[in-house]
């Protein structure tokens, strides 16, 4: 089977490093970012040894960042095959939606929401118009599910919230370029995020991940998933 070119946002660190090591090992190109240039160079060196994998230091919030990177990939690939939104930030488990500090949620909302749906929308031309399925894995939390916003850890929620719905709206949206796009909760990973008290493995938190940015024409698309298997959005 021809490699696919997966572009992974935020790998040098947990869920991120773990999503591009899985894609590695099975054999495919990963294009790995961070917006830290010094950190992303570091998780290539750890990462060269599993395969394929070149770093691009990338600003979600900066679109002359994201456009730079349009111009990278298709000046070196010609197209993607897969697109992981895992950058993420500030899970304020402190803050109640009563009393938000509102420049922080928006700071959150940026980089979580509006950051993925810039990126996805720039890199959209290499995706389409291609006789592959394309996938886009957006990543999510439980935090994101409608049931969930119960007035704590409110910018995340309502960010992952609002991705969620970056979702639907994409899948049904993109079905005709043969796009596949989902959510993915990775559940509770031992991260600098997620704490030591967590009972997942950053590769465990990656599995559903790798799973459905691996899926073909016919596979779901519009679906919201943990462990492999689809949850209520």
């Amino acid at each position: 089977m021809k490699p696919k070119i997966a572009l992974v946002t935020g790998t040098n660190r947990g869920i991120g490093f773990a999503i591009a090591k899985g894609l590695l090992q099975k054999g495919h190109i990963v294009i790995a970012t961070s917006r830290s240039e010094e950190k992303g160079k570091q998780a290539i060196n750890k990462l060269s040894k599993y395969g394929d994998v070149v770093f691009f230091q990338l600003d979600v919030n900066n679109i002359k960042s994201i456009q730079a990177c349009y111009e990278f990939i298709y000046a070196t690939y010609g197209s993607l095959d897969i697109l992981i939104n895992n950058a993420g930030i500030n899970y304020d488990t402190w803050q109640t939606v009563d009393e938000a500090n509102l420049t922080e949620v928006k700071q959150t909302i940026e980089t979580n929401f509006f950051g993925s749906w810039q990126l996805i929308k720039s890199l959209l031309p290499l995706l389409k118009n291609k006789a592959n399925t394309s996938s886009i894995v957006n990543v999510s939390s439980g935090s994101g599910a409608l049931s969930s916003q119960i007035g704590s850890t409110p910018g995340y929620s309502i960010s992952k919230l609002a991705l969620n719905g970056l979702t639907l709206q994409l899948a049904n949206a993109l079905k005709a370029n043969n796009i596949l796009v989902n959510s993915v909760c990775p559940g509770w990973v031992k991260t600098d995020m997620g704490g030591i008290g967590a009972t997942k493995s950053p590769e465990e938190g990656a599995d559903t991940i790798i799973w459905a940015a691996l899926f073909e024409k016919g596979d779901p698309t519009g679906k919201f998933f943990r462990n492999r298997e689809e949850i209520s959005f």
